[in-house]
């Protein structure tokens, strides 16, 4: 079921699309509307519409993973008029054939967060850069557990089957971070190294990552090292420790920065997280998508990139040797939801 709301519909006296007769239309298209990730992506776009005068519409997925609703949303855009497309795919590859029609139909499409596979296939991509976000918490990990990194036991907690890309950038980045060869670094999965018990999906949600860890537990009850592909996958993760008793015995590692997840730092739930910008990558995009219905402008990447960083720092109250990192104070002040 496709779910729309309309954000803003104001023109701003002063600015160069004052002088259009209609306000210039741009789409937000999310994986879900509950995700405290998404949520505050949703809020950087209004502010930033409200701002320039933009007509915002805002979709979103049911579920992480709904490719069908995010076609859907991106056919309305098209056939409302919109001059711009903002989307986290939940597919990285199905998107692809309906975000070139929307290209073909002269909107700028801009990927947030999940670079679409291939890359080029978006006009631009604003994301944190989500290898390095994971190479931060595979050399953490590597450097807290000292001479145990030898001997570890790993659970890989991704989102889907279907490994979209940033599911895989972080996975591979993680690994690469704790000194792991991963393959085929365009996808999860085939690497030997049998310091990893297993991978399994979480659909980057609480409950979905309970279950994952609670299945890789079954394999191997001794694991000491979880990787998650996000903050509400570690909180489910930890409940499936603590349901065995083995809560404090176990290192979980994690990506996003999120206001509950830095508190999971600070309570010693999680040892460190990587924090990502989800405000700062929509409000770019909507400037954005002023900007290419006032000139034609697009939007540049950032030197050496492939697409326009907007950062990433980690956070942790337990900083080791050679990897620069924030304390939980500092990740309170800027983590978002």
């Amino acid at each position: 079921m496709l779910r729309m709301t309309v954000a803003a519909s104001v023109l701003a006296a002063g600015t160069g699309l004052a002088m259009a007769q209609e306000p210039v239309k741009a789409c937000l298209i999310t994986k879900t509307d509950t995700n405290p990730f998404f949520v505050k992506m949703r809020e950087g776009a209004t502010e930033k519409a409200k701002e320039l005068g933009v007509e915002l519409s805002n979709f979103a997925g049911r579920i992480d993973g709904d490719n069908e609703t995010q076609v859907a949303a991106i056919e309305t855009c098209i056939a409302n008029g919109a001059k711009g497309i903002l989307i986290t795919p939940s597919n990285s590859s199905a998107i692809v054939g309906p975000v070139q029609q929307a290209r073909d139909a002269g909107l700028l499409v801009i990927a947030l967060d999940t670079p679409l596979d291939p890359v080029d296939a978006a006009d631009m991509t604003f994301a944190t850069d989500n290898f390095l976000a994971g190479e931060m918490i595979g050399k953490w990990a590597k450097e807290s557990l000292g001479d145990k990194a030898e001997d570890a036991k790993i659970a890989m907690l991704n989102i889907d089957i279907s490994q979209p890309s940033v599911d895989v950038l972080r996975n591979q980045g993680f690994l690469t971070g704790f000194g792991i060869d991963v393959g085929d670094p365009n996808k999860w999965g085939d690497e030997e190294d049998p310091r990893i018990v297993g991978h399994d999906v979480t659909q980057g949600n609480e409950e979905g990552g309970r279950k994952a860890l609670e299945n890789l537990l079954a394999q191997e009850p001794f694991i000491d090292l979880v990787y998650t592909v996000n903050e509400p996958a570690a909180a489910g993760a930890y409940e499936a420790l603590k349901s065995v008793g083995r809560e404090g015995e176990v290192t979980i590692v994690s990506v996003d920065g999120g206001c509950p997840g830095v508190a999971n730092v600070e309570a010693g739930i999680i040892g460190a997280t990587a924090q990502q910008y989800p405000l700062l990558m929509a409000s770019k995009g909507i400037e954005a998508i002023a900007a290419f219905a006032n000139d034609g402008t697009k939007p540049e990447a950032s030197d050496g990139k492939n697409f326009f960083d907007t950062g990433v720092k980690l956070v942790t109250d337990s900083p080791v040797e050679g990897l620069d990192s924030i304390p939980v104070t500092e990740g309170k002040d800027l983590c978002w939801g």
